[in-house]
């Protein structure tokens, strides 16, 4: 299939326990590694104040384009876009709301939910939308349907799906989703919404065992999803291993970071 080819990332940025988690250095790291390599657009999930942004923003001096809804604390939804490809128009935030009340839930975790989103940017070349989304997260590791996050899972992934429809194709979708790729939450997602793993399926644990209780299986919870008239070439994980951090090595998140080669089909 013919195309221009687009070459997309995704990091959840912040992760790791905010106290000793050196946070400035491994933001500089970060933006410096997308700087110097060959993403054209980088989806970042918990950007959560202005000076997180700036941290990456002033790495990533090659992506002029800084997609947003700003809030009175920082990115809404901590959801930023970065492109080195002109964009074409304002984004679109769309908060996910309240979820429906669900036993065991408490107020304090609907309230974090509902400050979950997807930042929608529209691409001027090639013409397509770029979603970036950051359902809340699972503290339980269980996605079945009888556990307590179900229905908040399912609530959120109705709304993505609605905001999904609501733009033309193509588009790729990319975020940490939450929900493991086994789950009857990502299956029952992806015959919702007709997408398409870039992986197809052989993405390895995206959430790193380190970070998990002893004895915890880490799973595939982050994801490039992609629409009709995209095709995914080539796709890797980033920032597998430790990182240099101010001479002592580190991991940059709790999360690895996706990178997919995208072929974009002409209109």
């Amino acid at each position: 299939m013919p195309g221009e080819q687009l070459t997309v990332a995704s990091l959840n940025t912040r992760g790791i326990p905010l106290t000793g988690s050196r946070l400035a250095s491994r933001y500089e790291a970060i933006g410096a590694a997308f700087e110097a390599g060959e993403a054209d657009v980088v989806c970042c999930q918990e950007v959560f104040t202005y000076w997180h942004l700036r941290l990456l923003a002033r790495r990533m001096v090659s992506f002029a384009q800084l997609s947003y809804r700003p809030s009175p604390a920082g990115p809404a939804g901590g959801l930023v876009t970065f492109s080195r490809r002109p964009v074409a128009g304002r984004p679109v935030y769309r908060g996910f709301g309240f979820p429906p009340a669900a036993p065991g839930i408490p107020p304090l975790i609907r309230l974090r939910a509902s400050g979950k989103g997807a930042l929608v940017t529209r691409l001027a070349r090639p013409g397509l939308r770029v979603i970036n989304t950051h359902p809340v997260a699972n503290w339980d590791g269980d996605w079945s349907e009888s556990n307590r996050f179900y229905p908040v899972h399912r609530a959120q992934l109705d709304v993505l799906t609605r905001v999904i429809d609501s733009v033309p194709p193509p588009a790729v979708v990319c975020g940490d989703f939450n929900i493991d790729r086994g789950s009857s939450l990502f299956t029952g997602f992806l015959a919702a919404t007709g997408l398409a793993d870039a992986f197809d399926g052989s993405c390895p644990p995206t959430f790193r065992a380190e970070f998990l209780p002893p004895g915890e299986v880490p799973h595939c919870i982050d994801f490039i999803l992609t629409t009709d008239g995209i095709r995914a070439a080539a796709a890797t994980v980033l920032f597998a291993g430790r990182q240099p951090l101010s001479g002592v090595p580190g991991y940059l998140s709790d999360h690895v970071g996706l990178s997919a080669s995208l072929v974009v089909a002409p209109p």
